[in-house]
């Protein structure tokens, strides 16, 4: 698809990994709270999420709107720390690492998730699956020195 590949294009470029985390967050975050959970602007490139977290220092529930990779028919799904192919870990990868235990806004309905960062094969093959799913992840890699965090959110009871 021609459009697709102009967005994964864009989506790759320093300029946008300058603009796009002060503005696609925002926007997401105001559209999505207005429609009642029913729209997410991102989510027309790729599937995305409301990430809930605890923070890391603050122990303050922490909203991020998130692209991310659904498996297994909506029973888990994969995080890439990316944050644009900017220099430092996002914020809400420290969240996750402090307290794993967290929710996803998924097409409208609260899910309760544990995260768990994903480390040696089982990255690898994640990694694999993500760059089929959004190539600009390896732009975004090259970009940078840190290895990006690739987190997979599983189901857990309410």
């Amino acid at each position: 698809m021609i459009g697709e590949r102009a967005v994964q294009r864009l989506s790759s470029t320093r300029g946008f990994a300058k603009v796009a985390p002060h503005v696609v967050p925002v926007l997401d975050r105001a559209v999505h709270r207005l429609t009642r959970g029913r729209v997410l602007p991102s989510a027309r490139m790729l599937p995305g999420a409301i990430l809930t977290s605890t923070g890391a220092r603050s122990g303050l529930a922490r909203r991020t709107p998130l692209a991310c990779m659904p498996e297994e028919g909506g029973r888990s799904w994969i995080l890439v720390g990316s944050n644009f192919g900017r220099a430092d870990h996002p914020a809400w990868t420290h969240n996750l690492l402090a307290h794993p235990d967290a929710g996803i806004d998924w097409k409208g309905t609260e899910i309760p998730v544990r995260a768990r960062l994903l480390r040696g094969e089982e990255r690898a093959r994640a990694w694999r699956s993500v760059l089929t799913f959004w190539p600009p992840y390896a732009t975004y890699q090259r970009r940078v020195a840190r290895e990006l965090r690739v987190f997979r959110l599983t189901r857990r009871p309410s």
